[in-house]
């Protein structure tokens, strides 16, 4: 069984709260409540019904911050950011494949 510490250390652990969440992006939870709705990004939810992101789910909500603020549309910057994250997550399976 995982050790506290050890989940804490996990990238895809949902160890931050809405708040917390809105907090460490800069992004508002409204913002991060339509990130959710866009299918960018699905937190996962407390025994309370309670949203919780994990480190990897916050720097999505925070490249798409970025993208917006910089007037990407929120649509588009979601379909960017999935791109990017579904080629990454490809290179890292091939590179580990290849060892």
């Amino acid at each position: 069984m995982a050790q506290p510490d050890d989940m804490f250390g996990d990238d895809d652990y949902p160890a931050y709260t809405m708040g917390r969440a809105a907090e460490i992006t800069g992004a508002s939870q409204d913002f991060l409540r339509r990130l959710d709705e866009a299918k960018l990004i699905t937190p996962s939810r407390s025994s309370g019904g309670h949203r919780r992101y994990s480190r990897h789910q916050l720097r999505l909500a925070a490249r798409a911050r970025e993208m917006v603020d910089q007037g990407t549309a929120l649509e588009a910057a979601c379909r960017i950011i999935l791109l990017e994250d579904q080629l990454e997550e490809a290179l890292r399976h091939n590179q580990n494949n290849q060892r």
